[in-house]
């Protein structure tokens, strides 16, 4: 192996000392560093003021991240996935995807997915975020972000979503082909649907590379969403890999709910190979 090969990029070096003392298992909801600053923001969208959370590693300029939360929204555990990021060497912005409706984080954890009054309020507050709205907002975030010192305009932006966040990511990349650059799906929600608005059909105005990891319980239901989402991406001339893993529907996320009876949702080994394609992805798009 070359010299070239074996030497630790600048970038790489400051996010490693930014992480100095979090230990190498260090989860989700462990947090980041001590550099790390996290402010609470509010960004002014076509709808109104949406509140979100803001975290950096320094008041240097880094590139910048949008995390599209889980149905449970903006709540401690996306705002320590939001640090863990950054002490890599990024500036991450988490939006409360639900500010038309409430503020953070919009729905408990406990809420019963099989009671149809609580689905109703899942129902309710996924109401106002349409295909068009979704993306109106990402196009806001992107312009909050490239006007914030903590980021760099001149590298692409990232962005990654979680259960209905996934879809929202394609939308975002979508609505933003000349600033996102990479984009990653987990678990994600009808990537695929039926409907002439289908998230996948926004791959051909997409410009980013993607990394797509299923769980096995949605592959289950759609099979041929893998093959579709492939070929899309195909057609596109974009990079995407896209994973089928071992484990259910919230597998990556630290306080997935339980179900009654039954063992956690949340499958560590595999979050941390998910973190790690995750890590990959963003690096590989600023080389």
């Amino acid at each position: 192996m070359s010299d070239e090969a074996n030497r630790i990029s600048r970038r790489e070096f400051t996010a490693l000392s930014i992480a100095a003392g979090v230990s190498a298992a260090t989860r989700a909801s462990d947090g980041g560093a001590g550099a790390l600053i996290e402010s609470d923001v509010q960004i002014r969208t076509s709808d109104g003021t949406c509140d979100a959370a803001l975290v950096h590693p320094d008041r240097r300029a880094w590139p910048g991240v949008i995390l599209f939360t889980d149905v449970f929204g903006l709540r401690p555990t996306m705002r320590d996935m939001a640090k863990r990021l950054a002490a890599h060497g990024y500036t991450v912005l988490v939006p409360n995807l639900f500010y038309r409706s409430t503020k953070p984080p919009g729905l408990s954890t406990g809420i019963d997915f099989t009671n149809p009054a609580d689905r109703a309020k899942i129902e309710e507050l996924r109401k106002p975020l349409t295909s068009a709205a979704v993306m109106h907002d990402a196009s806001a975030y992107v312009r909050f972000l490239d006007s914030l010192a903590a980021v760099r305009r001149t590298a692409t932006l990232g962005v990654f979503g979680y259960c209905m966040g996934g879809p929202m990511t394609l939308q975002a990349a979508a609505a933003n082909p000349q600033r996102i650059g990479a984009g990653a799906s987990f678990h994600g929600g009808a990537l695929v649907t039926d409907d002439a608005d289908s998230p996948h059909l926004w791959v051909p105005k997409i410009r980013a590379r993607y990394y797509i990891a299923v769980a096995m319980n949605d592959d289950a239901r759609r099979p041929e969403a893998k093959t579709m989402l492939r070929d899309a991406f195909k057609s596109a001339n974009l990079q995407a890999k896209i994973d089928v893993y071992a484990c259910l529907h919230g597998w990556c996320v630290h306080d997935s709910p339980k179900p009654p009876g039954k063992a956690p949702i949340y499958n560590e080994a595999q979050a941390e190979r998910a973190w790690g394609e995750l890590v990959g992805l963003f690096h590989r798009a600023q080389a």
